[in-house]
């Protein structure tokens, strides 16, 4: 019966997630932000690794709470088998106890370092979608700095060769202007070349 009543008071609370300072609340596959369902707004990794911490703190819970409904159990056992020891005072009932109680405590034992385990691994898995997420941010900035040099280089290009044809055309050019116009668009091409081919 305790255990029951515990799996459902689990699966009715919300768990509170804390990420980049912000609590979130995960209830029902939903995830709140002071009170306002924010599922949507957030990115896939974002909602993931909520999702994720969410799970790691309900098994937690779940875990403590199995863990102490087997303590409540194991008193239980061990009074009753106190008092069957007292009333027989037979040393054998005695010896089952001291069994009993060394059982209860292997298995606490056990179930504080598998929660232990779990945690570290949570915790590893988190850190390495961090670090996926910022090299991804780096290299869309990387990419977009690349494209905004290239759309400028191509500009100045562009520019430059519709003044010199204006020029040209309306023989405002000597021959030594020309030379140096054409030394420019020569630069200014290969100032484009390069940002493409860095593209």
């Amino acid at each position: 019966m305790i255990l029951l009543f515990l799996g459902l008071s689990l699966s009715t609370f919300a768990q509170e997630v804390i990420k980049d300072g912000k609590t979130y609340e995960v209830k029902n596959e939903k995830i709140y932000l002071g009170g306002q369902d924010v599922t949507e707004s957030l990115t896939l990794e974002e909602k993931t690794l909520i999702f994720k911490e969410a799970a790691v703190i309900t098994e937690k819970l779940k875990v403590e709470a199995a863990a102490k409904a087997k303590e409540v159990e194991a008193k239980a056992k061990l009074e009753a088998e106190t008092a069957k020891a007292e009333a027989v005072k037979s040393e054998k009932a005695a010896a089952k106890l001291k069994k009993e109680e060394e059982k209860a405590l292997k298995k606490k034992e056990d179930v504080a370092e598998k929660l232990e385990k779990e945690n570290k691994k949570a915790e590893k898995a988190q850190k390495k979608a961090e670090k996926a997420q910022k090299k991804a941010e780096k290299e869309i900035k990387k990419k977009e700095k690349l494209q905004k040099n290239f759309q400028k280089a191509e500009s100045n290009l562009e520019k430059s060769q519709k003044k010199y044809e204006k020029l040209k055309r309306k023989g405002k050019l000597s021959p030594q202007d020309e030379i140096k116009w054409l030394d420019k668009l020569d630069k200014l091409t290969n100032k484009v070349a390069k940002a493409k081919s860095k593209l």
